[in-house]
C-alpha cells in the first residue's frame, strides 16, 4: 500500500556523525580551541550554529559566525565523505519507491551537503523532494515549518501520511503536522523521545512491512461524524 513518507537523514537514513565530528574537531584546532563538550554522535541533529555553540563554548557571536563558516568549508568538501548508510536504508527505499509511495528529505542539514551526500550514496533518485531549512529565504525557523510546505507543497494527505526520525524535533514536526510518527530508534536518539510514537523502528529493514500494517490499521478506522 502506497503512502507519502517523510524522512529526517541524520540518525534516521544516514550516519553522519564520523564525518561532522571530524570537521568540528578540525575546524576547533584550528582556532586553537578544545571541545567544550565530547565530541559524540548525540550532539548531531540541530542546526549548526546551535551545535558549534555547544561545542565550542564560544558565546560572541562573531567568532562564532567565521567557525560555522570555517566548518562548512571543511565538511562541503572532505567531511561528507565519511559518511555511512545505516543497513537496509538503500533496499528499504527502494522497495518504497517501487509500491508508488512518495518519499521526501525533511532536514535540519544545509541543502548542500545533503544533496551531495544522497548522491553519492545513490540515494537521491528515491525521492519525489529535498528539503531544507536553508532552501528558503529567510531560512525556515524549524523542520515543523519545512514539513508544513512540504504538505502544502505536495498536497499530502496528512491521513496517509508518516515521518520518520530519530529525535523529539522529529516527533514535534510530526505532531504538528498531523503526520503519524515512527521513531528510528537504531539513530541518534536511541535513548527514547518524549512522546509515544506511531510504532518504533528498530531496523531500516522493516520498513516497508511497517508501513503496510500502519495504513491498512488507518484505513480500517470508522471515519468521523
Amino acid at each position: 500500500m502506497s503512502a507519502d513518507i517523510l524522512f529526517d537523514l541524520d540518525g534516521t537514513l544516514i550516519d553522519s556523525s564520523p564525518g561532522i565530528l571530524a570537521s568540528f574537531g578540525r575546524v576547533l584546532a584550528a582556532d586553537s580551541l578544545r571541545p567544550a563538550v565530547p565530541l559524540e554522535a548525540s550532539l548531531i541533529g540541530p542546526p549548526l550554529a546551535v551545535t558549534l555553540q555547544q561545542v565550542s563554548g564560544i558565546a560572541d557571536e562573531a567568532r562564532l559566525a567565521r567557525l560555522v563558516e570555517a566548518f562548512k568549508q571543511d565538511y562541503d568538501t572532505a567531511g561528507y565523505l565519511a559518511t555511512e548508510v545505516f543497513p537496509g536504508v538503500a533496499a528499504g527505499l527502494a522497495q518504497l519507491a517501487a509500491a508508488g509511495s512518495r518519499l521526501f528529505i525533511v532536514t535540519n542539514k544545509r541543502m548542500l551537503p545533503t544533496r551531495r551526500i544522497l548522491e553519492a550514496l545513490g540515494l537521491a533518485r528515491h525521492f519525489a523532494g529535498i528539503h531544507t531549512r536553508d532552501e528558503t529565504e529567510p531560512m525556515a525557523l524549524s523542520k515543523t515549518v519545512v514539513t508544513q510546505r512540504v504538505v502544502a507543497r505536495y498536497g499530502i494527505e496528512r491521513s496517509r501520511a508518516f515521518f520518520v526520525g530519530d529525535s523529539d524535533e522529529d516527533a514535534a514536526a510530526a505532531r504538528e503536522n498531523s503526520l503519524a510518527f515512527i521513531h528510528a530508534a537504531y539513530g541518534y536518539g536511541a535513548a527514547g523521545i518524549a512522546e509515544t510514537p506511531a510504532a518504533v523502528l528498530d531496523r531500516f529493514s522493516r520498513l516497508p512491512d511497517l508501513i503496510a500494517t500502519l495504513s491498512r490499521e488507518r484505513c480500517a478506522l470508522p471515519e468521523r461524524p
